[in-house]
């Protein structure tokens, strides 16, 4: 089976369906055992689709200011050197470019996509599978846990939001994992990670946006949208439709 750096060379032809049966087959075989590849192959893909999905906008508009900004400051802040970057160590040098392609979708998203966003729950869905994606790869990177005290401390301090983790959670097979600031084409939104019966789940909050409900299929991957008062809720996993209305479920009745 090929190792991430062989593989590493051909995520661009893998997800431009360039690669012939063998090729392809190989690299899912890989992907199925490798968080972290896995990742940046989802998020690469979301790149692409955002990218072939506004292709008109990006060629008709010169780079605003802000985007131009942007860049330059995740530029700035991925370029080596430092004791920052000494301190990260070399376990997290096979994750660079899974980073540098998730900054790349937050940017084209806030930049390019903001007024698609506003409007579209499936453009939205994207960019938080992009974050699902990449938050859970770096989760399992850092070997991250977090306690539900520590968790519940976050979300008040950052966002305003008391929420309580109830302890029958795990009578739903559901597991704290952790909880993060992400950010998105209109801001700052809270993003706690569980895993159910070891699969991968994200709540995202959505502050001051109100969004219709909806269960939207994106790169694989289920999002149930819902609003709360001046907040929109998202749950997003892979699991299957009726499991994922079932997490929504115990979502909008505890973490509101």
């Amino acid at each position: 089976m090929r190792d991430c750096k062989k593989l590493e060379e051909q995520v661009t032809p893998y997800v431009d369906g360039e690669l012939n049966a063998a090729e392809r087959e190989d690299i899912d075989a890989h992907l199925r055992v490798c968080p972290p590849c896995h990742a940046r192959v989802v998020v690469e893909q979301s790149v692409r689709d955002l990218l072939a999905g506004r292709k008109d906008i990006l060629k008709r508009d010169s780079a605003p200011a802000s985007l131009r900004m942007r860049c330059a400051a995740a530029r700035q802040g991925s370029a080596p050197g430092g004791a920052r970057a000494a301190s990260i160590g070399p376990r997290l040098a096979r994750f660079k470019p899974l980073a540098l392609a998730a900054s790349l979708v937050l940017l084209v998203g806030g930049a390019f996509l903001y007024g698609v966003t506003d409007r579209s729950n499936r453009i939205m869905a994207a960019e938080l599978v992009a974050d699902h994606v990449k938050c859970f790869g770096v989760s399992d990177l850092m070997h991250t846990r977090q306690t539900a005290a520590a968790v519940e401390s976050s979300m008040a301090s950052g966002f305003g939001w008391h929420v309580q983790f109830p302890a029958y959670v795990q009578q739903l097979g559901l597991e704290l994992v952790a909880a993060r600031p992400c950010l998105y084409g209109e801001g700052r939104m809270a993003h706690v990670l569980y895993r159910h019966n070891g699969q991968p789940v994200s709540i995202f909050m959505l502050p001051g946006t109100v969004r219709p409900s909806q269960i939207v299929e994106i790169m694989g991957h289920e999002a149930a949208i819902w609003p709360e008062g001046d907040r929109t809720f998202v749950v997003i996993t892979r699991e299957p439709r009726d499991e994922v209305a079932r997490i929504a479920s115990f979502v909008h009745a505890a973490l509101r």
